[in-house]
């Protein structure tokens, strides 16, 4: 990656934003959460571990107020494990494939629902840029 950090993953996911939901998808023809995150990062030439957990575990841990755009965001919903995954943007929003039946959107770590579902972040990629921080929401 030619040394803009995370931004060529969460323009990658931003061009998909609109793609319907597909449980086991990882292509256009349809994402579900962690196969989004595959997508982009293999275009940005990076292989990542293919469910939400194995990514969660594998990333390089990011503290919440040193998220830049490009990092992953783990989400534990309805579960004891995580099960949910998005691509940070920047702001405090991500990308992400939410449900059967829905499309690749954007999501906010400030919305309630999302606030209190978030578990973790973490970064596979060259942290040699400079991050844009955003205030904790804990």
């Amino acid at each position: 990656m030619p040394g803009d950090g995370g931004a060529s993953i969460a323009h990658t996911a931003a061009q998909v934003v609109g793609t319907p939901y597909h449980f086991g998808g990882a292509d256009l023809q349809g994402f579900d959460c962690s196969g989004l995150a595959v997508y982009a990062y293999e275009r940005a030439g990076l292989e990542i571990p293919r469910t939400a957990e194995a990514q969660q575990r594998a990333a390089r841990p990011v503290p919440f107020d040193a998220l830049s755009p490009g990092d992953l965001v783990f989400f534990r919903i309805r579960s004891r494990h995580i099960n949910h995954v998005g691509i940070y943007t920047g702001d405090g929003r991500f990308i992400h494939s939410p449900r059967s039946g829905g499309a690749v959107s954007y999501g906010n770590l400030r919305d309630g629902y999302y606030h209190k579902h978030f578990v973790s972040a973490g970064r596979f990629w060259n942290s040699t840029a400079s991050a844009t921080y955003v205030s904790s929401p804990h």
